[in-house]
Parts: C-alpha cells; structure tokens; sequence
C-alpha cells in the first residue's frame, strides 16, 4: 500500500508540474505575442528585450504569475511606446534604400511580415540576412537577439517582427581589407586594437552600446581589422571561445553580449547559406565596443583554469535566481551560460552563470 501510495503521490506531483508548465507555456505565447503592438525600441533608443526575455523566463522555470508579474513591470518601468505609424510602403525592389532608418519600422516590419509568409521563416532569413548581417550592430545586436529568438520559438511571426527591426536599426561597420587574412585566433584582433592610440581617443555622444559600434566601427584604422580574420567552418566556435575569454575576464555588460550573442549566432547559422559571414561579422561588432571597457588583456589558460576550478551551486538554484531578477540581462546570461554548458559540459559555464547573479562572488 505504501509503495502505491508514493506512485500516485508523485503521479499527481508529476501532473501538476506539467500543468504549471503548460500554464507557463501558454502565458508565455500570449504575452510575446502582445508585445508585437509595441516598438521594438524605448526612450532614449533602447532595446526592448521583453519577447526575448518572457521566453528565456518560460524556458528556466518561470510561472505563469511570474511571466504576468514580470511584463507589467518591465512595461511599465520602461514605458514602452506602440509600434510608430507607417509611412510609406516597402517593396522586394526597393527594401534596402531606407536600412538604418529607425522612423520606418513599421514599414519594415509590414514589409517582413509578409515576406516571411510568402517564404517561411527559414525561407525569409535565408533570402535576406545575407544583407542584413552587414549591418548586425542593429540596436546593439538585438535585432540578432530578437531573430535567434523567434527561432527558437519557430514562431513566424517573431521572425517577421525581428527582420523588420534589424532592418529599421541596420548599422554597417567599415569591413576594408588590405591585405589576405593572417590571424586565426579571433581575441587577437582584440589584442592589437590594444596598441592604436586611435581606440583609446573615441568621441561619443552617449554610452549607448551601438554609438561605441558606429563611432569606433567607422575610423579608418577599424577598417581593415576584421579583413586580418581566417575564415572557416570553425569560425563560430572560434569566436564562441573569444566571446567567453572575453566576458570571464571582464564580466562587464559588453563582455555578456559577446557571450550572449554567440548564443544568437549560433540559432540562426543552421539556416544560412553561409553562416561564416554571420559569424565574422558579429565579432566585428563586438571589436567595435572593446574600448568602451578599456580594452583589458583577456584572461589566459591559468585564470580559466582557476574559474573552472569553483564549485558551482546547482544548475536549478541558479536558474531560480534569474527568474527572480528583474535585471533584464541576468535572465539572458543565465540562460546563455545553461545552453552552453548543455552543449560542451564546461564547469566554467555555471561559474559564470552563478557569478552574475551573485550566488558566488
């Protein structure tokens, strides 16, 4: 009797977590999608992570009451302004003379949402990141965000949505080789940024991530940075290791976005033709706000080791803190740091993860 018991005591334990979950699930889905009657920027030219994040939440354990409580606040704190008017129609012919102009969102947005029903999601990324890759500093890597993310979902509309806000905050970095490519390590373009006194003498208006792209991403001796990279298959893994030197070494909010957005590279890459190109010019990108932290020697072998070397506290706790938080960006390194860790077994993952929500100093 006992054993039957404890069996139907944890079938109805199983029950209602599945229950929760779906409740989760559905909250989830019906919040994302209220989120496309809003800009997919705030005051003063800021990402909106709220899709992004709901789904991060829904993915780490968060409940229904949570992703309700965790919307209202994140709308409120941010004042999150609707989607503006639509000016003018775009069209296949036309639909790269107006990229980098944020007034047309609307517009871009209309333009790929029916994209992405002629052509499918995957049909719509395949057809037009080619070009909008050249221009991945977009609202500071997020339009990149917004897209791994619809992605992840398989959600089409997302996927339209995201398009058309990478499209709207395009922003091309200046890519002028002078020479074959010579360097295999991606840190090591960080490096020799550290010797040009040009990097360390960069005038911009405000501290936002994308005015250190578009300022440093236009100097002459940017220019041909990027062209020194080799190229090839590895690339994307190449450039995850730099992205995670650089963010151990540093744990500064551009660090996360290096590790973050390899993440995001690594969701789209399946569906590209030539996913080398995303990957090269998403690390171009992250050299372009390198001096904004000062432009630190990253860490070496030892000091990973060290890193690694850290008991961790369970993967579950520390999920748990990210839901707790109302620190957009802990739920997205979290997350991050969990899906990596899935991947590659490194302890340094955790570590990282349990570091940024101050489960471990």
């Amino acid at each position: 009797m006992r054993q039957n018991g404890t069996y139907a005591t944890n079938l109805i334990s199983r029950r209602t977590i599945a229950n929760a979950q779906a409740s989760a699930r559905r909250t989830a889905d019906r919040l994302i999608a209220d989120t496309s009657r809003t800009s997919a920027e705030f005051p003063q030219v800021l990402a909106n992570h709220l899709p992004m994040l709901l789904e991060i939440l829904c993915r780490l354990g968060a409940t229904a009451q949570r992703l309700e409580e965790f919307a209202e606040f994140y709308s409120r704190s941010n004042c999150l302004p609707p989607l503006p008017a639509e000016i003018a129609p775009i069209s296949i012919a036309d639909w790269q003379a107006a990229l980098g102009d944020r007034r047309r969102e609307a517009d871009y947005r209309r333009f790929f949402a029916a994209e992405t029903r002629r052509l499918g999601g995957s049909g719509a990324i395949r057809r037009y990141v080619p070009v909008l890759a050249q221009g991945i500093g977009a609202s500071a890597l997020h339009g990149l965000m917004r897209l791994a993310y619809g992605v992840l979902r398989k959600d089409e509309d997302e996927i339209g949505i995201a398009l058309g806000y990478w499209a709207a905050t395009w922003l091309k970095l200046r890519d002028e080789p002078a020479g074959p490519p010579d360097i295999d390590e991606p840190i090591a373009l960080a490096a020799l940024m550290q010797a040009e006194p040009a990097f360390r003498a960069v005038a911009v208006e405000t501290d936002l991530l994308w005015h250190w792209m578009r300022a440093v991403g236009g100097k002459a001796e940017f220019a041909p940075l990027i062209g020194r990279l080799r190229c090839g298959p590895d690339l994307l893994e190449r450039v995850t290791g730099a992205s995670l030197l650089l963010y151990a070494g540093t744990m500064t909010f551009e660090g996360l976005h290096a590790l973050t957005g390899s993440y995001w590279v690594r969701l789209i890459s399946p569906l590209l033709d030539d996913p080398i190109a995303l990957a090269r010019f998403f690390w171009q990108a992250i050299l372009a706000v390198y001096p904004k932290i000062g432009m630190p020697t990253p860490f070496d072998d030892r000091a990973m080791d060290a890193l690694r070397a850290i008991k961790s506290p369970p993967l579950a706790e520390i999920a748990a803190a990210a839901v707790a938080s109302n620190d957009e960006h802990h739920p997205s390194l979290v997350f991050t740091a969990l899906q990596d860790y899935a991947r590659t077994l490194d302890p340094i993952y955790p570590v990282l993860a349990a570091k940024r929500v101050a489960l471990i100093d």
